[in-house]
């Protein structure tokens, strides 16, 4: 195998597999955490004979996504992302294909509200439609996962496609599941052999045929609701974030160098379900588990709140300045949890310099997200959940530049301030509302993720919500 000499170091590749066997299946975040220990914040790993260099530790990863952000800003290629997406929708287009689509997307939904008042009372009114289900298991344990994802799904389905769901619709909640499950698979051994080569495991039978079939029912979710768009549009009253992109359709058609197409609309909206539900239901189910484990963190959660916010009104987005203990347990959730540890995969788009190196272009990059939100220069107590990384020594809350959960640069996280303000409703909405009780003893409750790579999954608990 040739090895390019100008990359990083890393550990000796094999033939065919590459590094496969030298990073564990189940917690491959511990495997590439020992490889930064010995080959420093910039090294590199082969899938196969193909390469990726990681990049690991706030200053490295600020320096190649801001400092250097011309050079790295093109996603990566992951043969399972591109098969089910097909070379299309924001989070995969390259160039200025990619370009035109993420202007227009942030540009729209900020016409739509993100940030402001319409996308608040739209979470407040579906964080008042999730306290009304769990008050329906009456102080039953229950496992809060599908709660919290069908909730999260609303969100997303309101804001591209003007349609939300009743708890528990059966199609939809199958289709949640169905999401829920390619993340899983890609994360298995057999997804990572199809990242490997794609080329091979495409022909054989295995259960990394199921990654796609299990995208397949939100796919014609999608495409369905947009031909109905298509049929009720009217481009002088656009409802929501399909309405906006049909008109710029219409608009553009008779451009031929034009990416507004009705495929590039439902793999956006694709690729936003995919990215917003799971994270947002993921870090909210870590959190009340974390809260399960501290009831102390808790306590003081629930007296913060009625302080500030008061009996008569749900907590707002006015309310988030005063809660200053609050917001850094939400913080730290997000810190501590750790929901997407790989971050995303760029591409450089030119032969790069890069600190004393030189990477190829149209060399992989994996932005290693946690081991920045665990780099002891900025976090002094990193392994442990301590909401003191963002409080100040008179106990208002601080902001760390290193808290990047949604990456940062060119390529961060499109949704970022709908997920910031949907977690901060729905988590003070809940807490105001209900007193958590494990069926577990706080020492026996155990925090360690069921697999941690792709994503981290959050393990099993049932939970009762004690009315307030």
């Amino acid at each position: 195998m040739f090895r390019c000499t100008r990359l990083p170091p890393g550990p000796t590749p094999f033939p065919i597999v590459g590094n496969l066997f030298q990073l564990k299946s189940r917690n491959i975040i511990q495997s590439l955490t020992k490889l930064y220990k010995k080959y420093g914040p910039v090294f590199t790993i082969y899938r196969g004979n193909r390469p990726l260099v990681m990049m690991c530790g706030y200053e490295a990863v600020k320096e190649a996504l801001i400092d250097q952000a011309d050079d790295f800003y093109d996603r990566g290629r992951i043969p399972a992302l591109e098969k089910i997406f097909h070379d299309f929708g924001v989070g995969v287009l390259r160039g200025d294909q990619w370009k035109q689509i993420r202007a227009f997307s942030l540009k729209t939904l900020r016409e739509l509200g993100m940030g402001k008042r319409n996308f608040e009372e739209l979470m407040k009114d579906e964080a008042q439609c999730l306290v009304k289900e769990i008050r329906n298991t009456k102080q039953l344990p229950v496992d809060p996962s599908s709660y919290l994802t069908q909730a999260s799904a609303n969100i997303i389905s309101s804001i591209m496609l003007g349609k939300r769901f009743v708890y528990g619709d059966k199609e939809w909640m199958n289709i949640l599941d169905d999401m829920n499950e390619c993340f899983h698979i890609m994360d298995s051994f057999w997804g990572k052999l199809y990242d490997l080569i794609p080329e091979v495991m495409r022909y054989l039978p295995g259960p990394h045929n199921r990654m796609f079939k299990c995208m397949e029912g939100l796919t014609n979710f999608i495409t369905h609701r947009v031909k109905l768009k298509h049929e009720t549009l009217d481009p002088s009253c656009p409802r929501d974030f399909s309405d906006y992109f049909l008109i710029r359709m219409e608009q553009e058609k008779q451009n031929p160098f034009s990416q507004f197409s009705e495929i590039n609309l439902v793999m956006t909206i694709l690729g936003t379900y995919i990215g917003g539900v799971e994270t947002v239901s993921s870090t909210l189910k870590y959190g009340f588990l974390i809260l399960l484990k501290y009831p102390q963190i808790e306590e003081k959660i629930h007296e913060e709140i009625d302080s500030v916010v008061g009996q008569n009104h749900m907590p707002s987005m006015n309310d988030r300045s005063k809660l200053h203990y609050t917001n850094a347990v939400i913080h730290e959730i997000q810190r501590f949890g750790d929901i997407i540890p790989l971050g995303g995969t760029h591409t450089v788009v030119r032969d790069t310099h890069f600190r004393k190196y030189t990477i190829p272009k149209g060399t992989n990059v994996r932005i290693f997200l946690s081991s920045v939100l665990s780099d002891p220069k900025y976090f002094n107590d990193p392994e442990n959940f301590n909401p003191g990384h963002f409080l100040d020594e008179n106990g208002d809350f601080k902001a760390n530049e290193a808290f990047i959960p949604f990456s940062m640069g060119k390529r961060n996280c499109l949704g970022e301030g709908l997920a910031r303000m949907e977690l901060y409703l729905f988590f003070t909405a809940i807490l105001k509302n209900f007193s958590l009780n494990s069926v577990l003893q706080p020492p026996k409750i155990d925090l360690t993720p069921v697999v941690k790579g792709i994503e981290t999954i959050v393990p099993s608990y049932e939970v009762h919500f004690l009315p307030r």
